[in-house]
This record gives structure tokens, C-alpha cells and sequence, in this order.
């Protein structure tokens, strides 16, 4: 006898929460995630399927496997999953549960999911973030990128929280942690405030270093 599970009919598709490192490619044409388990090594992006971390041909979410995307029902969940040390650089995501999914006690596994808003904790340094920099280490192709204020970019790749919403496209929402939400379409004024804030700390830091380069001895 074939075990049939309940089938759910919602009118809306469900919501969960998860967290994930954001990511730019390598080129920087494209922005997008990176899970911090499970499928970890498959970034994806904003409006996405997910694929079989084990390379069968099944789809996902296959009900003897475990592919497929994970999220929890609840923020709160979600956000106590940041207070393990490593997953402080990651950040929360609200995403749509899309396709076909599988319900558990505290969350769904399922096919497709669109991240509608991303939460960006706190700089290293504690201030409110204000890009995303180069985190040192990624995945193929991929550069992992963490929370930064704009005295803590320095000589990083960065992207501000505006641009990276940008990039990924598909009407996503990025926001700083006590900070208003950056949306995609069109830059209001402390969004403008944030940009010039960060262009005014790189160039700090390259006139800091031909400040150097100027200094006797440092040919």
C-alpha cells in the first residue's frame, strides 16, 4: 500500500523565513543567495527552483530525499537561527512558498519560492549597514558578501543595499536592520545619503593610500 500524504489547496501561497548569504557573481552581473546548509552549494536567485543537491533527476521536493528549499513558519525561528556564530553574517529572508510543497512541524520543503524581502544585520563594527561587501570566501563563481557601514568598506567589492535589491531583480526589497526599506524602483533621499556615504569612504581610503605611496621610502 502506496502512502498518500494530505494535499493542501491554499488560496494564497504560504509565507516562510529563512537565512541565507547574499552573493555576486563573479562577472557582477548578477546577485542572488546561497543557503547555509544543506544546499549551500547552489546559490540561487531571487524567483528560482530548486534542484536536487545530489544530482538525481527527481523533482524537488522528492518525498525520499531531502531537496528541495527549506524555510520556517515563523520569523522568530528564522532570526534565532543568527545567534549561532556561524551564521552571524547572514541574513533573514521572507520569502513565497511556490509549487508544490511538503509541511512539517516547523516549516515547509518545496519546489519554487520568490525572496520578497531580505534583513541585513549590523556591520562587524556594530553600525547600521549600509552595503554588502566582500565577505572573503564564496563558492564557485560566486563571491560571498556580508553587511558593511560605509567607514568599513575600504578597498572591498561592495555593493550598496539599493544596488544589490537591483541586481537581483524581481521586485526585491533589501533593508538594514533599524534602517528604512530600500526598494528597487528609484532612490529616495537616504538611499542617496547611503551611496554618497559609501563613495566618500572609498575614496577616502584611496587617498589614504597614495598618501602612502607618496610618503619617502614607499616607491
Amino acid at each position: 500500500m502506496r502512502l498518500r500524504l494530505p494535499e493542501e489547496h491554499p488560496t494564497e501561497p504560504p509565507t516562510g523565513y529563512k537565512i541565507a548569504h547574499p552573493v555576486l557573481s563573479q562577472d557582477g552581473t548578477r546577485a542572488g543567495f546561497t543557503g547555509v546548509s544543506l544546499g549551500g552549494a547552489l546559490p540561487y536567485g531571487v524567483l528560482d527552483e530548486a534542484r536536487c543537491v545530489y544530482g538525481r533527476r527527481h523533482r524537488a521536493p522528492h518525498r525520499r530525499c531531502d531537496c528541495g528549499f527549506h524555510c520556517v513558519h515563523g520569523s522568530a525561528a528564522a532570526e534565532a537561527l543568527l545567534c549561532t556564530a556561524e551564521h552571524r553574517a547572514a541574513v533573514l529572508l521572507e520569502v513565497t512558498v511556490l509549487g508544490a510543497y511538503i509541511r512539517f512541524e516547523r516549516g515547509f520543503r518545496y519546489a519554487r519560492q520568490r525572496v520578497r524581502t531580505a534583513t541585513v544585520g549590523p556591520c562587524a563594527c556594530g553600525a547600521v549597514a549600509g552595503a554588502l561587501a566582500d565577505a572573503g570566501w564564496g563558492r564557485p563563481g560566486w563571491r560571498a558578501l556580508t553587511a558593511a557601514c560605509a567607514g568599513c568598506v575600504r578597498g572591498r567589492t561592495f555593493l550598496s543595499l539599493a544596488s544589490f535589491a537591483r541586481l537581483a531583480g524581481e521586485g526585491l526589497r533589501v533593508r538594514a536592520t533599524g534602517a528604512a526599506v530600500v526598494a528597487t524602483a528609484g532612490l529616495g533621499v537616504s538611499e542617496l545619503v547611503a551611496e554618497a556615504a559609501l563613495l566618500q569612504a572609498r575614496l577616502d581610503w584611496f587617498q589614504s593610500q597614495l598618501a602612502r605611496l607618496d610618503e619617502p621610502g614607499q616607491g
